[in-house]
């Protein structure tokens, strides 16, 4: 159970873009979990489905809708996250599904923390799990020289806490992708916990917009060039 002490706001941050097929599932798993105080913001950027009307059709007011920049998942997270207003800021893909104890969970884990990473179970499209750990695969660690070589945050199972936000937004413009760049300052601007639980299921299929795929060599070359010049110009390396 959460301490006696008063619950923290929670925020949830989605980046939407042609997500009717899924994201009226991964709504309802949130909304489930969250107070009348706490807020869902979903960034969307202009997409050619029924995504807006799935929502709006929710009729939550919790929800809040903003025009995505069009720019591409990590701008659209940004302003996902740059609209944010409560305590502690849950970000979400809108294909996964939540387990039932994932905020409850959180808000537990993070007290004296600024940014929490959980395991997930990965899923099939239909939601079979087909294995049982995220962490099996990107083993995680609290070192800020391997999550630079060796990136071990995955957006869909972070929160961080509201005052983060100061230091990673806004976003640098060729970072690799945000939820590493988030890790990276939390390491150095805060404290950062792992919890061993899944608590998502972590949907794959063939039209994720981000994906456990590597790049070639030369690409992921280039990528750490460009976030190792974005950390200098924050002054974090």
């Amino acid at each position: 159970m959460v301490s006696m002490k008063k619950r923290e706001k929670v925020s949830i941050a989605i980046a939407a873009y042609n997500g009717e097929k899924y994201i009226y599932k991964q709504l309802r798993s949130i909304l489930d979990q969250l107070k009348d105080e706490d807020e869902i913001v979903i960034s969307l950027d202009p997409s050619t489905d029924r995504t807006e009307e799935i929502i709006e059709n929710m009729n939550d007011k919790r929800i809040r809708v903003i025009d995505g920049p069009g720019k591409g998942l990590i701008k659209n997270f940004e302003n996902a996250i740059k609209n944010t207003r409560n305590d502690v800021i849950f970000l979400s893909d809108q294909d996964d599904v939540w387990e039932t104890d994932k905020v409850e969970t959180v808000l537990n884990a993070i007290n004296g923390y600024d940014l929490i990473l959980h395991d997930a179970l990965i899923t099939d499209k239909n939601l079979k799990v087909i294995e049982d750990s995220v962490f099996k695969k990107r083993t995680p660690a609290l070192s800020f020289k391997k999550n630079v070589i060796k990136n071990c945050f995955m957006g869909c199972c972070m929160a961080f806490r509201e005052n983060l936000k100061k230091d990673i937004l806004p976003f640098p413009a060729k970072i690799p992708m945000h939820d590493q760049w988030i890790g990276l300052v939390a390491l150095k601007k805060g404290r950062v916990r792992i919890v061993s639980k899944p608590l998502i299921l972590y949907r794959r299929h063939g039209n994720n917009e981000s994906n456990m795929n590597h790049a070639s060599i030369p690409q992921m070359i280039r990528w750490r060039i460009d976030l190792l010049n974005a950390l200098k110009e924050r002054g974090l390396v």
